[in-house]
């Protein structure tokens, strides 16, 4: 199966290490591919959807819709659905948390297909559960982070 990337023109050029972060992180999870997309936006975009999917009238960072997350037979089904990153929060965050851009987006995708992967952060334990799943991936995706971050760095730049 696939994953796509949908993005403006200046960041496609993301899209090759988005798309090994994400077949690495389902991997990791030792489930399989199915088609996911991943959308890189802004924050308009990202409140719209928070607002009509989640009932929340505020920007967030990474929304996740799975395809199939309340088929019975959903763990052992293929990892389908779709991303939605605001790439105004990647900047905002990664100067917060004192981490590149490229970190920040690696975070957020690692997150969102986590998600995808059937993981929730609601109580306590899931949100442990979760966090060290993240930590696991990302220590996973060196190659992939340092590549997005050179990419971020051409796009930022228009070259």
């Amino acid at each position: 199966m696939a994953t796509s990337v949908t993005a403006a023109a200046s960041w496609k050029r993301l899209s090759a290490p988005l798309r090994a972060i994400v077949a690495r992180v389902i991997e990791g999870e030792s489930r399989r591919a199915g088609d996911i997309g991943v959308r890189l936006t802004g924050d308009d975009e990202l409140r719209g959807l928070n607002r009509r999917w989640r009932g929340m009238d505020r920007a967030t960072d990474v929304i996740s819709f799975a395809y199939d997350e309340h088929e019975p037979d959903a763990a052992t089904r293929p990892v389908s659905g779709d991303l939605a990153v605001s790439l105004d929060r990647v900047r905002a965050q990664a100067r917060r948390f004192r981490v590149t851009p490229g970190a920040e987006l690696a975070r957020l995708v690692v997150h969102g297909t986590l998600h995808l992967c059937g993981h929730d952060h609601v109580r306590a334990a899931e949100r442990r559960t979760m966090r060290a799943r993240e930590e696991r991936a990302l220590r996973a995706v060196g190659v992939q982070v340092r590549e997005l971050d050179r990419r971020w760095r051409a796009a930022s730049r228009g070259a």
